[in-house]
């Protein structure tokens, strides 16, 4: 179609974009080229550009796409609990069972009630046993034994990581044992598999996507070691792995994530001389969940579902929408396992090989991922090894400074979270669910996006009353809408309300009867300086105890502090909060 236009060039593009930068406070006049305005900055280090010309393909090891397993994450510890849960994602449309196992989870006694009816010839099982996965891995063959199955048909993952262990933990685990368990499996199950690659922990601590990516290439590779030591061929030792990895609202980011894994593991092969046989497991991401306003939640799941398939995964668990909250009720479990339903089996997102090749903007960021991913894979190396790495404090100090990164692009609102930092709900009706047990932790944190913020909205809620803000607005409504706008939703992101009485005649007076102590005027760009002090002084007069400026380039010495879009909104909150006197 597009053959019968003209083409567009990029100063014809330069040209149109002016307009739309100056409406949004940018001066185009300031940038060569001017999409360097534009320009954003990964957590690996790479630019985004804002507009990328097609380009070629670069595939590697099997087509991306296809069908792939929906696989719903069990955590009950009740083993008839959990077989009714089972039993229902079995009967809604989930292909495969991820089953988790061990302390403060399903007892191993309790498997064969808890896969009580299941088909397991149909329904694969994949194990989380953390430590324990030896015993839960041979009460499945046991059960398996039993039913009287074919050892050749069966699939599934025993879900053996002890370098995933240690990440999380801190604690040792020895590769040998998880090594040996594998060649026997091998042998006797040829299509069941025993080791998960898992990149979630370091995902969870706050690290990049290249980090992620490159921290779980080092644990392959130490698992191809530890399993070619233990007798198997290296296709052979390269069939025992599937890789997991985190799916985030971020969908490029994420479809050329999964890209980007397949293409580094392919490079591996080659040089082990081990075909393309790894299953990327894409979850979706434990650390952009939320507790306030959980139903967003339903669309970061949606989201990071679409680019996990359109990222070439064989595997997707979309995580309830109040998983962050305690344990999901069967409402949560119906919502997500249908939301991978219907994007698999009603939009057809699976039926696409490789929908996003050729998008010069997905082919350079899979190109940037997997650049950052093999240096950070070779610093691991270099340093003996993951498992060495972690213990040394490589990779703890490293995805730490990426954490306190995104911490300083949350808490300036550069990296918004809907529903919490921006456009927050302060009515919301909580939603309650029981607890989930304590797992395993000692090793590298585990980080939620949202905590910050939410530690503010909590400590509000405690309080006795709610504390307000006075916004004093100046000018007309079409002129200081936007500041009100921007300070309404800075405040409420940290649950303090706002009273906004609009154009007044007494703004001292309208202060007073709001009760509130605290301030922000909010002024049409360009009134002037003397008088948005004078309605400071009058504000102070009246007993505001702190007066803030929504503006970032005035210089009003009557008041206090000054907040803009770009600035420290966290600190603008925990301070707020202590003037209140809110504990």
């Amino acid at each position: 179609m597009a053959g019968d236009f003209p083409a567009a060039t990029l100063d014809q593009w330069r040209t149109l974009v002016g307009p739309v930068l100056r409406r949004s406070g940018l001066d185009p006049d300031t940038a060569d080229p001017v999409e360097s305005l534009l320009r954003t900055t990964t957590y690996d280090g790479f630019d985004i550009e804002p507009l990328y010309p097609p380009r070629p393909t670069g595939r590697d090891g099997r087509p991306i796409g296809g069908p792939w397993w929906l696989l719903q994450h069990i955590d009950e510890p009740d083993p008839a609990a959990a077989n009714r849960a089972i039993l229902t994602d079995l009967e809604g449309g989930v292909s495969a069972v991820w089953l988790c196992l061990g302390a403060g989870a399903l007892p191993i006694g309790g498997l064969a009630q808890a896969l009580d009816g299941v088909l397991l010839e149909l329904a694969p099982v994949v194990l989380d046993a953390g430590p324990e996965y030896e015993p839960a891995a041979r009460r499945l063959i046991a059960l398996l034994a039993d039913r009287g199955l074919d050892p050749a048909e069966l699939q599934g993952n025993l879900g053996a990581d002890p370098l995933g262990f240690t990440a999380r933990t801190g604690e040792s685990a020895a590769l040998p044992l998880a090594a040996r368990l594998a060649a026997e499996v091998a042998a006797s199950h040829p299509r069941l598999r025993t080791l998960v690659v898992d990149g979630l922990p370091f995902h969870q601590a706050g690290g990049s996507d290249g980090q992620e990516l490159g921290a779980a290439l080092a644990a392959g590779v130490e698992y191809l070691r530890a399993l070619t030591d233990a007798g198997l061929s290296a296709p052979k030792a390269a069939a025992q792995l599937d890789f997991r990895y985190a799916a985030t609202a971020d969908q490029f980011l994420t479809i050329a994530k999964l890209r980007a894994a397949r293409r580094l593991w392919s490079r591996i092969g080659a040089v082990v001389d081990a075909p393309w046989s790894a299953r990327l497991h894409a979850v979706t991401s434990p650390a952009m969940l939320t507790r306030r306003d959980p139903w967003v939640n339903l669309l970061r799941g949606t989201v990071a579902c679409f680019a996990a398939s359109a990222g070439g995964a064989d595997a997707i668990t979309v995580l309830p929408f109040d998983a962050a909250i305690g344990r999901s009720d069967a409402f949560a479990r119906r919502l997500a396992r249908n939301t991978a339903s219907l994007l698999r089996d009603e939009a057809h997102i699976a039926r696409v090989l490789d929908p996003a090749a050729g998008s010069g903007y997905v082919e350079s960021l899979t190109d940037a991922l997997a650049e950052a991913a093999w240096a950070w894979f070779q610093e691991i190396e270099a340093a003996g090894g993951l498992a060495a790495a972690l213990r040394s404090g490589l990779v703890a100090d490293r995805l730490a400074e990426t954490a306190a990164e995104r911490l300083r692009r949350i808490a300036t609102r550069s990296d918004p979270i809907t529903g919490v930092s921006e456009f927050p709900f302060l009515n919301e009706i909580p939603v309650h669910r029981p607890p989930l047990p304590a797992r395993p932790s000692g090793g590298l944190p585990r980080i939620r996006y949202a905590e910050p913020y939410e530690a503010l909205r909590d400590r509000s809620d405690a309080a006795a009353t709610r504390p307000v803000v006075f916004l004093a607005t100046l000018g007309p409504v079409a002129a200081h809408g936007a500041r009100a706008s921007f300070a309404t939703n800075l405040w409420n992101s940290g649950g303090i309300e706002t009273v906004n009485p609009g154009a007044v005649a007494d703004v001292a007076a309208s202060f007073r009867d709001s009760g509130a102590e605290l301030a922000c005027i909010c002024a049409a760009p360009g009134l002037a300086t003397e008088d948005i002090a004078q309605v400071a002084k009058a504000l102070r007069a009246a007993g505001a105890r702190k007066i803030w400026l929504a503006d970032k380039e005035s210089t009003v010495d009557t008041v206090d502090g000054y907040v803009y879009p770009g600035g420290d909104a966290l600190s603008v909150l925990a301070e707020t909060l202590d003037l209140a006197g809110v504990p």
